[in-house]
């Protein structure tokens, strides 16, 4: 039975994962063109600056894949395979949760692991460590920043789970709607205290060594020797855009995975009497 479920988790993971990169494709890939546009324009001004400093010009590295491919092929193929995988997640998040948090009909069942997945997955991480497109983040700092969200994602996980486990427990002597809010309330107090204790991404050590201590690592105007600004900081509606469009893709990716999964859950949990799993013989008890 598990098979079967992370198979069609599987398959509605593949289906939201093309919805989601036409979506993005559509919308987000603009953005992200702006954004390329910016580093050039930027880095074309840096070594302006640089090479009236008397520094010696930084060697480009080259693009191993054209943006065409980028933009095309290679979102594409990411899309559809993050998506396999988050719906065998899913698949399995829905097979433990069978039986387990009350009498949710396969339908309703598979909604909920969507919205939990879309939730502890993406959005909690997101609101500590937002998506940022092309230009804004440093190389030296990849692998602090990939850390961190990745402590945000499971630690946003882990809660959500013992939300749950904690509702389920409250519900006997508090009943389902109190259940729910002290549940809730207590992963926004776990959750919003590892924010506040996780730094934001201007306050790691290189950027305060290097650039200052700031909010986030989106670059701020570029200065010459005098003061003056020679080049523009990153334009906040192409930031504001890119991230906007970043939630409605993860939206719709979840909401497909739940929808698409939802009525082939339900045929193989509840098949309809003269049906072929209907028919076939309950498993004798050892």
């Amino acid at each position: 039975m598990e098979k079967k479920l992370i198979l069609r988790g599987l398959l509605a993971g593949a289906a939201a994962g093309l919805l989601a990169f036409l979506f993005a494709r559509i919308f987000a890939e603009p953005q992200i063109g702006k954004a390329i546009s910016y580093e050039n324009g930027r880095d074309a001004a840096q070594a302006a600056l640089d090479k009236a400093a008397g520094l010696p010009p930084e060697a480009a590295g080259p693009d191993l894949f054209s943006r065409t491919i980028q933009a095309d092929v290679g979102i594409g193929v990411g899309m559809i395979v993050f998506g396999m995988a988050m719906g065998a997640l899913f698949a399995v998040a829905y097979s433990v949760s069978l039986g387990r948090v009350g009498a949710l009909r396969p339908r309703g069942l598979a909604l909920t692991v969507a919205a939990g997945g879309f939730l502890g997955m993406y959005l909690v991480p997101f609101l500590k460590y937002p998506a940022n497109p092309p230009a804004i983040g440093h190389e030296e700092t990849i692998k602090t920043r990939s850390g961190l969200y990745l402590i945000m994602v499971l630690c946003s996980v882990a809660f959500l789970v013992a939300a749950v486990w904690l509702g389920k427990r409250l519900q006997p002597r508090f009943g389902n709607w109190n259940a729910v809010l002290l549940a809730g309330a207590a992963f926004v107090v776990a959750i919003g205290t590892v924010m506040l204790l996780l730094p934001s991404l201007g306050h790691l050590t290189y950027n305060k060594e290097q650039f200052g201590n700031h909010a986030t690592e989106t670059p701020l105007p570029l200065t010459n020797s005098k003061g003056t600004i020679v080049y523009p900081g990153f334009p906040a509606d192409v930031l504001y855009s890119f991230r906007f469009y970043s939630v409605a893709a993860q939206l719709l990716l979840w909401s497909t995975i739940g929808l698409v999964f939802a009525p082939l859950a339900e045929r193989l949990l509840q098949p309809r009497p003269g049906t072929s799993a209907a028919r076939e013989p309950a498993p004798v008890p050892v």
